[in-house]
C-alpha cells in the first residue's frame, strides 16, 4: 500500500499542476475575450478564430481541471444524506462510486473520443465557419482530460482504502481556513524575511 500511495501522491502531483494551468487559462481566456470584443467594437471587425479559441479555452479549463477538482473534492455532491454518515461509511461511497459511476464513466467518454480525436488530426479537419481553426485539438483535450480524470479517481479510491486501513488520516476532511489564516499564512514568510 505504502507504493500505492508513493504513485497517488505522483497523481496528485500531476492533476495539481493541470489546475493550476487550468486557473492561467481562465485569464488568457478572459484577455481574449476582451480583447475581441474591443476589436469588434472600436473597428468593426471579427474574427471566427478568436470565438473559437475562447471555446476551446474554455473545455480546456474544464477538461484539464476536473482531475484537479476532484483531488480537492470540490466536485458537486448532494449532501444531504452523506453529511449524516460516518467518515468510514463516506469513504465506502466514494469507493463504491468511483468504481462504478466514475471510473466506467470517464472510462467510456476517453475511449470514444480518442478516436475521433485521433481521426480529426489525420484528416486535419478546419472548423466549417471562415477563419475557423483545426478540429483536433480541442477533441485531444477530451481524452486527455478524462485520463487526468481516471487517474485521480484511481487515486482518491487508493486513499480511501488506506483511510479505512488506518494508513492515512481521512483525505475528505478539509482544513477550515477562514480569510484571516489564509492572509496569516501568505504574511508569514514575509515576517519571517523581516526578522532574518
Amino acid at each position: 500500500m505504502r507504493s500505492l500511495l508513493r504513485v497517488v501522491g505522483w497523481i496528485d502531483a500531476l492533476n495539481e499542476r493541470a489546475g493550476q494551468w487550468s486557473k492561467w487559462l481562465v485569464l488568457v481566456c478572459v484577455l481574449i475575450s476582451a480583447g475581441n470584443a474591443l476589436v469588434r467594437k472600436a473597428f468593426d471587425m471579427s474574427s471566427n478564430g478568436f470565438l473559437e479559441i475562447q471555446w476551446y479555452l474554455f473545455s480546456a479549463i474544464f477538461l484539464l481541471g476536473a482531475g484537479y477538482t476532484l483531488k480537492h473534492n470540490e466536485h458537486i455532491r448532494i449532501d444531504i444524506l452523506l453529511g449524516r454518515m460516518s467518515p468510514r461509511r463516506q469513504a465506502l461511497v466514494d469507493i463504491l462510486g468511483g468504481l462504478f459511476f466514475l471510473l466506467p464513466m470517464a472510462g467510456l467518454i476517453a475511449y470514444f473520443a480518442w478516436p475521433v480525436a485521433v481521426q480529426m488530426y489525420v484528416s486535419g479537419e478546419m472548423s466549417s465557419d471562415p477563419g475557423g481553426l483545426i478540429r483536433w485539438p480541442v477533441w485531444a483535450l477530451v481524452p486527455l482530460g478524462f485520463g487526468l480524470l481516471i487517474l485521480q479517481a484511481l487515486a482518491e479510491i487508493i486513499k480511501r482504502i488506506a483511510f479505512l486501513q488506518g494508513l492515512i488520516p481521512n483525505p475528505a476532511e478539509k482544513p477550515v481556513t477562514t480569510v484571516e489564516g489564509a492572509l496569516a499564512d501568505h504574511a508569514a514568510p514575509l515576517q519571517q524575511g523581516e526578522r532574518a
